[in-house]
């Protein structure tokens, strides 16, 4: 019972202590790193990370790491990689009105100051002189193609910087869509007709479902085929199994 009552007048005093309401005298911490993290300035040298950075606090993505969603390039930055992607690299992406109008949206974001909103190089930037020699998408001496203008964006060419940084590999491909439309439209060309992905899918899947129905009423020929031959092999036994 005393023990009991020691206890408890321990908790009291205890909370007592603990619960001041001065302001400049705070209370007891326990554990203070668990509310005050110890601070390490970007760059700063400490010993704690000697043995990982060198002493730096910050550190470099692990060898070989790629960001999440994104996928490596692996043509190279040169005169010969710009001839291969423009020869063979195409678009993956269908060409919906979903993927246009985004790339729509970002064009104007990132390269419509430089190209102009009709893709004729007569951007502000242009118009001021603060950039000189923007070329025209339908200019016949660069003959751009869905490679070349990808390999671009993501290298850059020239005055003109790397966006692989600023979009991803998708936001680089929608861009290059509505690129190749402006193009279109520059060389008088009637625009191209987007597609939906729901109808291009549908046919496939109709072909596989009367695949299936074929397969099935193929299967149950070959079944009462084969069960009719057992019976005549074996009068005894019917087709129901019975004796």
């Amino acid at each position: 019972m005393k023990n009991s009552l020691n206890f408890i007048l321990g908790l009291v005093l205890l909370a007592v202590v603990s619960c001041d309401s001065n302001d400049r005298k705070p209370g007891f911490e326990y554990m203070p790193n668990m509310y005050e993290s110890v601070p390490y300035d970007t760059y700063g040298e400490y010993d704690i990370f000697q043995t990982v950075t060198g002493g730096s606090e910050a550190m470099k993505p692990a060898e070989g790491s790629v960001m999440r969603g994104w996928l490596p390039y692996e043509i190279e930055d040169n005169q010969d990689g710009y001839a291969f992607a423009k020869a063979n690299l195409t678009n993956p992406l269908p060409y919906t009105e979903e993927n246009l109008a985004k790339g729509t949206e970002l064009y104007n974001i990132y390269c419509g100051i430089c190209h102009g909103n009709k893709g004729d190089g007569q951007g502000t930037l242009a118009k001021r002189e603060k950039i000189l020699g923007v070329p025209a998408y339908n200019d016949a001496g660069r003959a751009i193609t869905e490679g070349s203008v990808y390999h671009v964006m993501y290298y850059g060419i020239n005055s003109m910087g790397s966006y692989a940084s600023q979009m991803t590999e998708e936001e680089l491909w929608q861009v290059n869509h509505y690129v190749m439309s402006l193009k279109d439209a520059l060389d008088k060309k009637e625009p191209r007709p987007t597609i939906d992905v729901g109808a291009v899918l549908e046919p496939n899947t109709m072909m596989m479902t009367d695949d299936l129905e074929v397969l099935e009423d193929t299967q149950s020929d070959n079944q009462g085929e084969a069960m009719q031959q057992a019976g005549e092999e074996n009068p005894a036994t019917n087709l129901d199994g019975n004796e």
